[in-house]
């Protein structure tokens, strides 16, 4: 009988809403992705895992199914984001920045968790910033993530080496993610930027004026988006919201405009944390920004960070593989604990 060595590797990231499985093999290549709506916050409304614990089993068992590769050719299964937290699977404390690749190595958990998959689960832990003792005047420097820095790593991996960066990862929430020179994660910040955009997008006065429509690819406004941010840095984001409004009631935009304009006014705030953070998170105008993340919340971040002028170079980042970022920094947090070694 042939003998092989197991050489492939699954990395789960589970978040607040969604749940993504990805089979990749030892040339970060991905083989097969399964996604499911079900995430973390199942959890905290059912007050049990079990939502959580069936949509990862049912991701194993889709990409291996996809691919054509059996459970016994998985080196090992990584898993990082909220299922690392009190309602997912293994709750995991955060590791205290500075934290880069050997940290979050050393800081892998693993567990036993045999009604969701038959190989023990690699837990890596989140981030969290240097901040002592939160009280209501430190609160404001403190920040956490999870699942962000598998993110973070994979991007920096990409990246020239040597040098700061502040990496901008758009979603639901914002993270404003500092590394430092030698690869760590320095600190971060974080703004509910898209869920706030989609309450005033869905729920409020606006979803008329906006027909309750977000921006979609071709429909993206480079000038409006700048204009709702301006708007919103004179008279704060409450009047520019409802400026949207009154945009399309005097014929001055259509609906897709006025997203866009909305757009432009919620991401305002993005930009505005930085300008109070930026000596904390040991920012200064030659650290260059990147942006990830999907359209358009990646091109509008672009516009206006650089519109605002706080940092000398700001660009946009394209993933040049189909490898998703978590994935990829799982793949590397694996290497570094020697999964890949024969």
């Amino acid at each position: 009988m042939e003998e092989f060595t197991p050489n492939h590797l699954i990395a789960i990231d589970a978040g607040t809403s969604s749940t993504r499985v990805c089979l990749t093999d030892e040339k970060k290549r991905r083989l097969a992705l399964f996604k499911s709506e079900t995430g973390v916050r199942n959890t905290a409304i059912d007050g049990h895992n079990g939502a959580l614990k069936q949509a990862v089993r049912e991701g194993i068992e889709q990409v291996l199914h996809q691919s054509g590769v059996s459970l016994d050719r998985v080196r090992a299964v990584y898993a990082g984001g909220m299922i690392t937290s009190n309602v997912g699977l293994a709750e995991i404390p955060h590791l205290t920045a500075p934290a880069g690749l050997s940290e979050l190595a050393a800081g892998v958990r693993v567990a036993a968790i045999p009604d969701v998959c038959a190989l023990p689960i690699h837990f890596v832990p989140g981030v969290k910033n240097d901040v002592p003792h939160v009280d209501l005047t430190t609160c404001g420097n403190m920040d956490m993530m999870r699942g962000e820095e598998l993110e973070t790593m994979a991007l920096l991996s990409l990246l020239p080496p040597g040098k700061g960066y502040l990496l901008a990862l758009p979603g639901s929430h914002t993270k404003l993610v500092a590394a430092d020179a030698s690869g760590r994660i320095s600190g971060c910040l974080t703004t509910i930027s898209g869920e706030l955009l989609a309450a005033l997008t869905h729920h409020t006065i606006l979803a008329d004026a906006v027909q309750g429509q977000f921006v979609e690819p071709g429909q993206y406004r480079r000038e409006l988006v700048l204009a709702g941010y301006h708007e919103a840095e004179r008279s704060g984001l409450g009047r520019a919201a409802f400026s949207a409004r009154i945009l399309t009631q005097f014929g001055a935009a259509d609906p897709i405009g006025a997203a866009n304009f909305l757009l432009g006014a919620v991401l305002r705030e993005d930009a505005a944390v930085l300008e109070s953070a930026r000596d904390h998170l040991g920012l200064s105008p030659e650290t260059e920004l990147v942006v990830a993340g999907k359209f358009p919340f990646q091109q509008a971040l672009t516009d206006i960070f650089t519109e605002s002028g706080l940092f000398a170079a700001v660009h946009g980042f394209q993933n040049p593989g189909e490898l998703p970022l978590s994935a990829l920094g799982a793949w590397l947090v694996a290497e570094k604990r020697g999964c890949f070694q024969p």
